[in-house]
C-alpha cells in the first residue's frame, strides 16, 4: 500500500503541567482538540538528556528539528562544550591554539563575540569565560569582548546582572567589554541587515552611545523601557572617553555562540562579502567559530566541527526513491532543512524545498499569524497533485509570537 505522510509540526505549541500558566490551554483550541479526542496521541519530552542536552538545559527549535529528522537522540555541541570548559580542555583545542598563537605574535587583539547569558540556547557565559581563561593562560593580553544581550531565552532584563558579572570575572584576566548591543541587531537571521548594521558599526566604527560603566549603560535602558533584546549600541569607554576597543584589520575573532543559524549573518558582513550599499565591508580577520556556521564560507576555523549526521529520514527517504517536501516561512526554513537533514544544506535527491518569505514587522505579536496562510496555499497544490510521499511543514508563530512575551 503506498502511504503519504506529513509531518506538521507546531513550532512552540506544547503541553505544560500547569494548565493556569499555559496560553495554549487558555486558548480556544476547537481542531486540535478534536485530533485528542478521535486520535492516539502521545507527549514527546523535549529537554536534556531526552534531545542530547546537560540535564535541566531545556530544549529549542534546532536541537528538536534535528531529533526529530534523525529518528533519534543527537548529542548537541551544548553537551560537548560544557565537558570542555567543566575539565579546562578549551585551552588545549588546536583550532584555539592556532588562533591565540597568531594574535601572540602579531601583537593583535582577540574579540570575543556573542550572546552573554545563561540561556543555553545559542551560548553559555560559562563557556565565554572559559575561552577567557583559556586566554590568559596562552599569555593573552588584549581580550575583548563584544556582547550581545539576550532577553528572549532568560528574563528580558537579567542583562544588566550577566554584564555586571563579567566585568568583575574579567577583572584580573586581561579581558575587557568593549561594546553591547541587543541580540535583535547582532543575530538576526532574516536578512534584515539594517538591524545588523547596527551591530557591525558599534564592534568596527564605535558608532553607539559613549559610556564608562556598563550598570549604569543598562539601567539607563531598562528606564526608557528598552529591554535586553533590544539594547541600542553601547561603545565601553575609558574615564577620558576613548573607546577600549574597535575590530581592526588582521585582529582575531572568535565567536563564541554554539547554535548556528543566528551568527551567519554577522559573520557574512566581517569576513564573507561586501555590502557597499550598507557600507558594510568584509575585512581581513583571523576568524573562529566554536561550531560550523556554514559550509560555504571561506577561511572560518571552526573549533567544534561536526560531522553530517547519517541515515536521516530525509536520506532514508531519498535512498528508497521517495519525494518528500520541505515547507517553511523564513524563521523555521533552516530548521526544516539543514537541521531536519543533520546538519546537511544540499538537498536530497527527490527533496523539494519551498520557502515562504516571514513578514516584515519589528516584532511578530503585530502580525500573530505570520506567514501560516501563504504556506497553506502554497502546499495544498501540492497535496492535490498527490505525488509527494512525504512532507515536512514548520508552522512558526507559535514558537516566535510566543518569544515576544
Amino acid at each position: 500500500m503506498n502511504k503519504k505522510v506529513i509531518l506538521m509540526i507546531l513550532d512552540g505549541w506544547g503541553k505544560s503541567p500547569d494548565p493556569k500558566v499555559s496560553a495554549i490551554d487558555n486558548a480556544n483550541t476547537p481542531f486540535v482538540d478534536s485530533l485528542y479526542t478521535a486520535y492516539p496521541n502521545a507527549n514527546l519530552l523535549t529537554d536534556g538528556m531526552n534531545v542530547g542536552l546537560p540535564e535541566g538545559q531545556m530544549g529549542n527549535s534546532e536541537v528538536g528539528h534535528m531529533n526529530l529528522g534523525a529518528g533519534r537522540i543527537v548529542y548537541q555541541d551544548l553537551a560537548k562544550i560544557n565537558l570542555a570548559v567543566k575539565d579546562n580542555t578549551l585551552k588545549d583545542e588546536e583550532v584555539l591554539k592556532k588562533a591565540f598563537e597568531y594574535a601572540k605574535t602579531n601583537k593583535k587583539d582577540v574579540h570575543f563575540l556573542g550572546l552573554v547569558s545563561n540561556g543555553g540556547v545559542h551560548s553559555h557565559t560559562s563557556h565565554l569565560k572559559g575561552l577567557i581563561k583559556a586566554g590568559k593562560a596562552y599569555g593573552l593580553t588584549n581580550m575583548y569582548i563584544h556582547a550581545f544581550t539576550d532577553g528572549r531565552d532568560v528574563d528580558p532584563k537579567s542583562g544588566k546582572a550577566f554584564l555586571e558579572d563579567l566585568t568583575d570575572f574579567c577583572s584580573d584576566k586581561n579581558a575587557k567589554l568593549a561594546t553591547v548591543v541587543g541580540r535583535y541587531y547582532a543575530m538576526d537571521r532574516d536578512k534584515r541587515w539594517e538591524r545588523v548594521k547596527k551591530a557591525y558599526d558599534v564592534m568596527v566604527n564605535n558608532i553607539g552611545a559613549k559610556s564608562d560603566d556598563i550598570s549604569t549603560a543598562m539601567q539607563n535602558s531598562y528606564d526608557t523601557d528598552v529591554t535586553d533584546e533590544f539594547i541600542d549600541p553601547i561603545v565601553m569607554t575609558d574615564p577620558n572617553g576613548a573607546p577600549l576597543a574597535k575590530i581592526k584589520e588582521d585582529d582575531v575573532i572568535v565567536f563564541f555562540n554554539f547554535r548556528t543559524d543566528r551568527g551567519r549573518e554577522l559573520t557574512h558582513v566581517l569576513s564573507q562579502a561586501d555590502m557597499h550599499e550598507m557600507n558594510m565591508h568584509k575585512m581581513n580577520l583571523y576568524y573562529v567559530t566554536m561550531t560550523n556556521y556554514d559550509d560555504s564560507f571561506q577561511k572560518v576555523h571552526v573549533v567544534y566541527d561536526k560531522e553530517n549526521i547519517k541515515e536521516t529520514l530525509g536520506e532514508v527517504l531519498a535512498k528508497n526513491n521517495k519525494t518528500q517536501i520541505r515547507i517553511a516561512e523564513t524563521e523555521k526554513y533552516p530548521h526544516v532543512t539543514f537541521f531536519f537533514n543533520g546538519g546537511r544544506e544540499v538537498p536530497f535527491k527527490g527533496e523539494q524545498r519551498i520557502l515562504c518569505p516571514s513578514p516584515k514587522v519589528a516584532t511578530y505579536d503585530l502580525k500573530p499569524e505570520m506567514s501560516a496562510y501563504e504556506i497553506r496555499d502554497a502546499i495544498i497544490p501540492e497535496l492535490n497533485k498527490g505525488e509527494v510521499d512525504f512532507v515536512c511543514l514548520n508552522f512558526a508563530n507559535p514558537d516566535m509570537v510566543g518569544h515576544t512575551g
